[in-house]
């Protein structure tokens, strides 16, 4: 986090290169301590002391068995203010009764107790908490936590369909409100199990319901039937029993168009439905190849995207989907091991990347990496912004987008491997506090840069 007010010693905080003395020096100041809170990786002894000495418990919280060495965990353990000693067990406690999920590492030092032995703790949220973190619980725990008294840990216990619920537990869970829907929505059901839970009032049910992947034939047809006499009326349920594997084209269509035309009304969940629910045909990627390729002419473009997914198309096929006029689905079809250098370079160019995705496309092994210099002077500073991802950029690009005006642009040349002291030095009086931020963070500052911030913000 920048320090609004100090952003040179916030960054300096983070500073991989930053000299130990300078870090003791930083932790005199509220700002240095800050940096040093988001700073990745362990902390020389003498800098957690000093952290310690100005009452910082900070360094305690957040990651302790990567950030500190054991005398300093020692230390901290046996301090005398209770408020650095149990920091970081007081910041999970917090976390878990905010709902908040943990890593069961987390928990075990936090509570100081073993995983099998916090099961059985008499705190519910913890219960949950662990019900959430222990993925590859044994059996005999699993089936523990969908007995638990208390309804928020039997509902995180069966939240993420793994563990599974096992075969002689589904009609307990199915009848149990806190459960029902979590267990309707991934395990396999039967005719029996069905019926009532489609009878029922309760409108996340039916949309989990819907969204099994393990529904019969006879189960999507009587979705169908309830939609079509008004007993169901959800756009989530026609959207996801649309994409279902045993509902026809015809009436796929009809039900899109449905939803469609009750978003054109102004019904936000129409809206939300089709714009935001995050349910995908993913069967479509199983079935066999002659049958997936009859969905490149599928108007409905979660079809189109999730057969781009797939890697074993036709090169007609691949034409079509990198022409496609969904974004999305280009931008899929792109991730192919083989996509063409000049699909990958059109599709970025156009459109800019999406970092929120890993690996980007200008990551693939056939980007033509080349060309991200060219990408200084496009007009949109989306696309600006990208030429930043090939760490040799020259010097010279990076000095025009230093002066560019977005100060996203500027804080990506304030990061850049490749970046000069001069244009540091520059970056280090920028307006925007964020970029006075990176610019003492990268660690291509000399450590005289480092000490003459220390002379002029700190003391």
């Amino acid at each position: 986090m920048t320090s609004l007010h100090h952003p040179h010693l916030s960054g300096l905080g983070r500073n991989p290169a930053a000299p130990e003395d300078i870090l003791v020096r930083l932790a005199a100041h509220p700002a240095g301590r800050h940096g040093m809170a988001g700073r990745g990786g362990p902390l020389p002894d003498a800098v957690v002391e000093a952290l310690l000495a100005h009452g910082d418990n900070s360094v305690t919280v957040v990651r302790p068995r990567d950030r500190l060495s054991p005398a300093m965990r020692r230390r901290i353990a046996g301090h005398p203010d209770p408020a650095i000693r149990d920091a970081h067990a007081d910041f999970v406690r917090s976390m878990v009764d905010r709902d908040v999920p943990m890593d069961i590492e987390d928990l075990e030092d936090a509570y100081g107790r073993p995983r099998t032995a916090l099961v059985g703790a008499p705190s519910a949220p913890l219960r949950a908490a662990v019900a959430r973190a222990w993925r590859d619980r044994p059996l005999a725990v699993h089936v523990e936590l969908l007995a638990d008294p208390d309804p928020t840990v039997r509902a995180s216990a069966t939240g993420h369909g793994q563990p599974a619920v096992p075969p002689e537990w589904r009609d307990r869970c199915l009848a149990d409100p806190a459960t029902r829907a979590n267990v309707a929505r991934h395990a396999p059901l039967t005719w029996d199990q069905f019926v009532p839970l489609m009878r029922s009032e309760d409108e996340e049910t039916h949309q989990a319901v819907t969204e099994n992947p393990c529904l019969s034939s006879a189960m999507v047809a009587r979705i169908l039937e309830m939609d079509a006499a008004g007993e169901i009326d959800d756009p989530m349920v026609r959207v996801a029993v649309a994409q279902h594997r045993h509902t026809d084209a015809a009436t796929r269509d009809r039900l899109y168009a449905r939803v469609e035309a009750d978003r054109a009304g102004g019904s936000i969940e129409a809206d939300v439905a089709l714009s935001w629910y995050g349910i995908e045909p993913d069967w479509l990627r199983e079935a066999p190849l002659d049958e997936r390729l009859t969905y490149l002419d599928c108007p409905h473009s979660a079809f189109r995207r999730v057969l781009a997914s797939c890697h074993d198309l036709p090169d007609e096929a691949w034409r079509r989907l990198d022409s496609d006029p969904e974004l999305t689905v280009r931008r899929t079809a792109a991730r192919r091991p083989d996509a063409p250098p000049e699909v990958l370079e059109r599709l970025v160019r156009a459109h800019g990347e999406v970092f929120h995705i890993r690996p980007l496309l200008v990551d693939h092994p056939r980007f033509p990496r080349h060309t991200l210099r060219t990408f200084v002077d496009e007009p949109s500073p989306h696309i600006r912004y990208v030429a930043l991802q090939d760490p040799a950029l020259p010097v010279p690009a990076l000095a025009q987008l230093a002066a560019d005006a977005e100060h996203f642009v500027r804080r990506g040349v304030a990061r850049h491997p490749n970046i000069t002291q001069e244009l540091l030095t520059r970056l280090l009086s920028d307006p925007a506090p964020e970029v006075v931020d990176d610019a003492a963070a990268n660690p291509a500052l000399r450590p005289a840069e480092m000490y003459d911030i220390l002379a002029t913000h700190a003391e």
